[in-house]
């Protein structure tokens, strides 16, 4: 049993809430046991004992194999005594150790596990906004960190697979959008082509009947020059009879 036999009622309120709000937040991916308040229903087995810690996570599907042991301290709880009653048994399990303290008392939690030397893989502190309430990593152990790490690399190539092929989708999508604009370009070519021929023909056009006036001005100006020898030699041969 713990040796803080009787919280303080605020504070007492303040561990329940913050048990509730992490079994909702672990549902996620774990089955939870809670103990909460009073209730001390869900115990687990460490080196032969019977302990009751405040939250109990194993997995989901299959064996049901205990993951992480939760245990969610007050101010009063962060202690000496509480750590040699408690913190060194959930530490002993085969599960990651998670140790919640308020905001503040994470230095001290930290110092009493390494003079204790208490295996805790994360040490969490929890503090209210309002009505809102927050959590906040203080402490991830070597071993814990490594674990993140290897879970990581796992689902990295996954995750690698899928944004490949939304590049993939992407690349397409831009492909034949490429295609379109040449489509488009090549329409757009053939136009400016067929306006250049249209603007050649019209320049050819003009050409020729500016030739063909020309040619006209120039047969007129020959018609032209010949009536008026014409009528010179018409003259001068009436000049001579005249005479004659």
């Amino acid at each position: 049993m713990s040796p803080i036999l009787v919280r303080p009622f605020r504070e007492q309120v303040d561990h329940d809430r913050v048990i509730r709000q992490l079994q909702a937040k672990f549902r996620r991916k774990y089955a939870v046991a809670a103990n909460v308040g009073s209730l001390q229903e869900n115990t687990i087995r460490i080196l032969g004992q019977h302990v009751t810690p405040d939250l109990v996570l194993t997995t989901a599907s299959g064996a049901r194999r205990l993951q992480v042991v939760v245990e969610v301290e007050t101010s009063e709880s962060t202690n000496d005594l509480e750590a040699m009653a408690q913190w060194v048994r959930f530490a002993k399990a085969r599960a990651a150790f998670h140790l919640y303290v308020p905001a503040g008392m994470a230095d001290v939690a930290k110092r009493i596990c390494q003079a204790k030397q208490i295996n805790v893989s994360e040490i969490w502190t929890y503090f209210f906004v309002g009505d809102v309430l927050r959590f906040t990593m203080f402490y991830r152990s070597p071993s814990a960190q490594r674990s993140v790490l290897a879970r990581k690399s796992e689902s990295g190539p996954k995750v690698k697979k899928k944004v490949s092929k939304k590049k993939q989708a992407k690349k397409k999508v831009v492909k034949k959008k490429v295609s379109k604009k040449k489509v488009v370009k090549k329409k757009v070519s053939k136009k400016k082509v067929v306006k250049k021929k249209t603007a050649r023909n019209k320049v050819v056009k003009k050409k020729v009947s500016k030739k063909k006036q020309t040619k006209k001005k120039v047969v007129k100006k020959k018609a032209a020059k010949k009536k008026a020898t014409s009528r010179t030699n018409v003259k001068r041969k009436t000049g001579r009879k005249k005479r004659n």
